[in-house]
């Protein structure tokens, strides 16, 4: 029978019958997966604008990722492309704007298989940094790709560390311009995306020098290729840094300047600017250039991360009622392998994690949102808050969510590691997350020191903002939990994350305290506490993560079923996060020992209730199977037909074996006069 393809909502067969052990897991669903993905969605109306998107991406062939998995990088850097250039006149033919509500689900629907990501920081530094004028000049030629822009922070010597960037602007009085420099091979930018062969101009960070004078880091529009041939430009030395693990579409980049000059005017300027005699004007916080990066931090938790786990969720839990081993009774048939515990302990956590980080994500947006609108009418206040968050969020999250999926991996044994399961390149993707846009421990450490200042004020009975109040109510006390049930009680738990959060932030916070008054020097003394100042933003997140899904599960009121669904996997996630870090809470006394037994005894039995939903669940987040690209994860269930008929694709079955007459044969034919 050929394969088809659903790509499509309508819950059908793709090989004309779903297979009955995934089906039968749909038939006791005890909710609506309809009314649960219209929640997920932010409404009804948002559904059906995001399946109206991805069916008419899905439906152009253009967009196409049938055999991808087979592809060279070059290959597959072209068909980036080609979708990139393809989308603008699908968006015009679509109507879709960039401000319309399909924009947001353009990105989901291609599966971030697209050039020109880059193209869209460009634009939004521009847009956050620039002047007016600024934005009046670069913004149209951007958003009508009349040039192709790039961003290039990163260099060689220097990531996460931006006041350590070498990469230098000497403002040039006589021509009015800023003379741009490489000054040794560590300033070079390196791993910039679609600056390798794409970009025409790009957003530089260099270290402004005025009269010899070093004011810090600011942006600088850089044109690097020309317009009309896409030829290198004067003083520019660019190419593509070679292969990566993952994001084999993406040409990062290296960048090297000599004495490349731009006029004064393309300094971004909006809240500095080097005046003509040389003066250097500040308006605002400098804290307002990493803001771009804070931007990015929020939306790659929902582009990069979550939707790889959802995915990842999709595909283990689906292969997982569908993949029979070993007799779980002496008689019986093969169990699915989802009816072992064991199986449900290694799958169960990482859904209810998918959840629980989308609804943080919501969270963050909401704090972004507001964020922004103060800092448009030039009120940075809420700018160490909102850094601290994306920061710290940004690591939690991604460091949580890659764990998850290489768990989701392993769980599908043998056939997971195949790249036709759609889980190793899930993988390699969302490891990626860990390192950019700034490395995770890194990112910790700057939470930490914002909630090591904040715990500093709130003791002092200084005003802290409202998200981390929490610090200074300091309850030492007990656990209040009497039997197993009691850890089922949104409150019991939270407490204890709060409990926990304030330990780690407050015991830390007196280490480095004791350190410094004992004579150590203020830096020696943080470094002596890193790994503990790490573990306390961590705590902190985990928290603030637990609360939040317990506050939005309270909120659901209208649906019955899928509240109780929902309050299931936030006492997951919640217990979950004790039981596998049992000693930060058994540390203190706060929870006993016979406590933990009780939260074991909970988190073992919520287990085998959320089991019989897993896969509604997973349905829910309402990916299709040209979306998903997964032999395993097909939502008919057909897993071997799928991997026998993707595999017969491989061009290894359909080209002349290259070693068989250079090597193959002639050892074959030596070793047979031998015999």
């Amino acid at each position: 029978m050929a394969l088809l393809e659903t790509g499509k909502y309508s819950q059908g067969s793709v090989l004309g019958s779903v297979n009955p052990d995934l089906a039968s897991e749909r038939q006791t669903a005890s909710f609506s997966v309809e009314k649960l993905t219209a929640w997920l969605d932010g409404g009804a109306e948002h559904t059906r604008i995001r399946r109206a998107v991805v069916e008419a991406i899905e439906c152009d062939p253009v967009f196409s990722r049938e055999n991808q998995y087979f592809q060279s990088q070059n290959e597959r850097y072209e068909a980036a492309v080609r979708k990139a250039v393809h989308l603008q006149k699908k968006m015009h033919e679509m109507g879709w704007t960039e401000d319309g509500p399909e924009f947001k689900y353009i990105y989901r629907a291609l599966s971030g298989d697209v050039a020109f990501l880059l193209h869209r920081i460009f634009m939004r530094s521009i847009s956050v940094l620039g002047s007016d004028k600024q934005i009046a000049k670069w913004i149209p030629l951007a958003s009508q790709f009349q040039l192709i822009g790039s961003y290039a922070q990163t260099e060689l010597g220097h990531g996460t560390y931006l006041q350590g960037l070498e990469t230098t602007a000497v403002f040039d009085i006589a021509t009015q311009e800023f003379i741009l420099n490489t000054p040794k091979i560590s300033a070079m930018k390196w791993w910039p995306g679609d600056m390798g062969r794409s970009a025409t101009h790009t957003v530089v960070f260099a270290q402004l020098y005025i009269h010899g004078k070093c004011y810090g880091m600011h942006p600088f529009i850089v044109q690097i290729r020309s317009l009309q041939d896409h030829s290198l430009c004067p003083g520019i030395i660019a190419g593509d840094i070679g292969p990566k693990m993952s994001f084999e579409h993406i040409d990062n980049g290296y960048l090297m300047l000599q004495n490349v000059r731009v006029p004064r005017e393309n300094m971004l300027n909006k809240f500095c600017e080097v005046q003509p005699d040389g003066t250097y004007a500040r308006r605002g916080s400098q804290q307002i250039n990493y803001f771009t990066m804070t931007t990015v931090r929020i939306s790659l938790i929902s582009d990069e991360v979550l939707i790889p786990l959802m995915k990842a969720c999709t595909i283990a839990v689906r292969y997982s009622v569908v993949r029979r081993q070993s007799k779980l009774k002496p008689g019986e048939e093969e169990a699915k392998i989802l009816d072992y515990q064991t199986q449900q302990e290694k799958l169960l956590p990482q859904l209810a994690a998918a959840y629980a980080f989308h609804f943080i994500n919501n969270y963050l947006q909401e704090l972004f949102e507001k964020g922004y609108r103060e800092v448009q009418r030039k009120n940075f206040d809420t700018l160490p808050e909102l850094h601290a968050f994306s920061s710290g969020f940004k690591a939690m999250v991604s460091q949580y969510c890659t764990s998850a999926v290489e768990i989701c991996l392993r769980a599908c044994g043998g056939h997971g590691y195949s790249l036709l399961s759609g889980l190793p390149s899930l993988y390699t993707k969302i490891l990626a997350s860990c390192i950019y846009e700034g490395e995770n421990t890194v990112l910790l450490l700057q939470a930490a020191r914002f909630l090591n200042k904040c715990f500093v004020a709130a003791s002092a009975g200084r005003p802290v903002p409202p998200s981390v109040t929490y610090l200074a109510a300091v309850k030492p006390g007990k656990c209040p939990a009497n039997k197993k049930s009691d850890f089922l009680s949104p409150h019991i738990y939270t407490e204890a994350y709060q409990h926990t959060a304030v330990r780690l932030v407050s015991s830390t916070a007196a280490k480095l305290q004791d350190l410094i008054q004992s004579g150590v020097k203020k830096h020696d003394a943080w470094n002596q506490c890193t790994v503990q100042l790490v573990q306390a933003a961590k705590a902190h997140c985990h928290y603030i993560t637990v609360k939040n899904f317990a506050e939005t599960v309270e909120k659901l009121k209208t649906e019955a079923g899928i509240q109780k669904v929902m309050k299931h996997l936030c006492d997951l996630f919640a217990l979950h996060g004790i039981f596998s870090n049992a000693g930060v809470f058994l540390h203190d006394g706060y929870i006993s020992g016979a406590q933990m037994d009780m939260v074991t005894a909970s988190y073992l039995d919520l287990l085998a209730v959320i089991r019989k939903d897993a896969v509604p669940l997973v349905d829910a987040f309402d990916f299709t199977d040209k979306n998903l690209n997964s032999a395993l994860g097909s939502y008919d269930g057909q897993v071997y037909q799928r991997l026998y008929e993707w595999a017969q694709k491989s061009p290894t079955n359909t080209q002349v074996n290259p070693a068989y007459e250079r090597y193959l044969k002639p050892l074959l034919h030596n070793m047979r006069s031998k015999i």
